[in-house]
């Protein structure tokens, strides 16, 4: 042992981050266990380690007793006062026992000690600087693929995009630049695991905030995201200020705003929605790009009846459902749809109404 090491935990110190004292803990630790393995002891044992000297010293512990039952352990007053007449019962005497074949074990441990601490401070530098970007939009690179993740590059560590994560519309090909939303940041005992999607409706809803500056300010806000990736989002948009448009903002000057982040998604449709209190005003614009005649409101068990012109039913419904269901989940409404005719048949539509245009906004 020599001062090198004590330089060399300044440096870790310093250039690390890694406190020193918990790096002369942990030495210390694993020194008291190379000795007692290398040198088949039992005994209590202390070493001390002097940092201006470079020196190390082997110390073993005894208990002062009437009778000595354990030898390694004990020592009895009357062996004890012929050192110090002073001692008494329960104290503890220590008694160098430093082999002098002791600084090669010691220089080795020191070595694992030092590595294993780098090691993990290095995983804490990185958990802590990702931990942050929890359900943010990073930009990585693809490593490589197996069957059961993408591997994706985000810089100081490789992140892990899962299959049922991935958009069935794209494929992910190595050394592809490419975003991704950030889902969870685990310190696990391998080191920190990061894992992200491009299915997640926080993927759309960051890229509307990196794309529109009323989003980013503060002036537009999404309040709610309905997603079915790489086929058809549904986004609703309020704004804090009466003098801005909400669609229109995130519309942009000839949908370029828009446009950017349909391209991004590999021509994902997205349809933006004015966000209304009003349960008629805002269901009627969450069903777009169909127009609606009538939208009669069950407040009680939050559910709606929507009656659209026949030709338009097919369109309110979407392919599948899928427009009908999106504009359930973005506006927490239940939503029945039915055409003219039928609710003229069943009495639901009391009065006739012309075709309504709510104002919203689709694109692909």
């Amino acid at each position: 042992m020599n001062n090198e090491l004590f330089e060399a935990m300044d440096y870790l110190e310093k250039e690390k981050g890694i406190d020193k004292n918990l790096l002369l803990e942990a030495l210390e630790a694993a020194l008291i266990s190379a000795y007692k393995k290398n040198f088949n002891s039992a005994t209590n044992v202390r070493v001390d380690l002097n940092e201006s000297t470079g020196g190390m010293h082997v110390y073993a512990c005894k208990t002062v007793v009437e009778e000595v039952l354990d030898p390694q352990e004990e020592i009895s007053l009357e062996k004890a006062r012929e050192i110090d007449p002073n001692y008494d019962i329960d104290d503890v005497l220590e008694f160098e026992v430093t082999p002098k074949d002791f600084g090669r074990i010691a220089a080795q441990a020191a070595k694992q000690v030092v590595t294993q601490r780098v090691r993990e401070a290095e995983r804490g530098v990185i958990f802590n600087e990702y931990v942050d970007r929890e359900e943010d939009i990073m930009t990585g690179i693809i490593q490589r693929k197996d069957n059961r993740f993408t591997y994706v590059n985000l810089g100081k560590i490789e992140a892990r995009l899962p299959i049922g994560e991935q958009m069935p519309t794209e494929e992910y090909n190595v050394h592809e630049r490419i975003k991704v939303f950030i889902t969870k940041v685990e310190n696990t005992s391998k080191g920190p695991q990061i894992f992200v999607s491009r299915t997640h409706p926080g993927l759309l809803k960051r890229l509307f905030e990196m794309e529109v500056p009323e989003i980013y300010d503060g002036t537009v806000e999404i309040l709610s995201v309905a997603r079915e990736a790489g086929d058809r989002s549904k986004i609703s948009v309020y704004a804090t200020d009466e003098e801005v448009d909400p669609v229109g903002s995130c519309v942009g000057q000839r949908g370029q705003r828009v446009q950017t982040i349909v391209n991004e998604l590999k021509g994902e449709k997205i349809d933006i929605v004015q966000w209304s209190e009003d349960p008629v005003v805002y269901v009627s614009n969450a069903l777009s790009p169909a127009k609606v005649l009538q939208v009669l409101v069950d407040e009680e068990n939050k559910a709606t009846t929507v009656i659209v012109p026949d030709y338009q039913l097919s369109l309110a419904i979407g392919k599948r459902g899928q427009n009908a269901r999106l504009a359930a989940k973005l506006t927490g409404w239940k939503i029945d749809i039915k055409s003219e005719s039928e609710a003229v048949e069943d009495g639901t539509l009391a009065v006739q109404q012309s075709d309504a245009d709510f104002g919203e906004d689709s694109f692909e």
